[in-house]
């Protein structure tokens, strides 16, 4: 898993509701067992078109979100089933955060234990963010995961929370297992006293 420290990106602006799983990633991409591919069907029914052609208004096929890593969504993003691919999907095409008022715990757990960081914001911070792609669609934001604070282009910071664990394990770049084996010696050793 690639560790997460401070990322600066511009924000792809995605002001729908409540989107669920099968709208991230449809059912049929869910064929595969790793993450390969996934990226490929991001989005899949809106990105495109009936005859399978790129939708030209939908954010991730403009130019200007290409590179970009941070995307805002409406309100309950990732809700729907449990699927990791959801998560898998997003980190394929290149996102690393997302930033909604809330989240499908769910969703929100998958994200977290694959290395993508989910933000929460206040209802005015999400809506002064569309606002800001609005208006100037190449401004940056940079997330500071040490300090947990999403900073603006006019300097100022926005504090989000998340827990202990998954903190530690974004900013080393490791799953829940990596956390287990940095305790590898410890793990021995209780198990010989144990045994004894």
């Amino acid at each position: 898993m690639k560790a997460f420290t401070k990322l600066s990106s511009k924000i792809i602006p995605l002001p729908h509701t409540d989107v669920d799983t099968d709208q991230i990633i449809p059912a049929r991409y869910l064929k595969v067992i790793d993450k390969n591919g996934l990226a490929e069907g991001l989005f899949d029914g809106w990105r495109k078109l009936p005859d399978g052609s790129p939708n030209p208004d939908f954010p991730l096929n403009q130019t200007a979100y290409q590179d970009a890593e941070v995307l805002l969504a409406g309100d309950n993003f990732g809700c729907g089933s449990s699927r990791e691919h959801a998560p898998w999907a997003l980190m394929g095409w290149g996102i690393r955060a997302v930033i909604s008022t809330s989240f499908a715990d769910i969703f929100r757990n998958n994200a977290l234990k694959n290395g993508l960081l989910p933000i929460v914001v206040s209802e005015p911070t999400q809506s002064a963010l569309f606002s800001l792609c609005e208006k100037t669609p190449d401004a940056e934001i940079e997330i500071d995961l040490l300090t947990q604070t999403v900073i603006l282009p006019d300097g100022e910071k926005i504090p989000f929370e998340i827990d202990t664990f998954s903190k530690t394990c974004l900013l080393e770049g490791i799953d829940q297992l990596g956390y287990l084996m940095k305790h590898e010696a410890e793990i021995s050793a209780f198990e010989k006293e144990r045994g004894k």
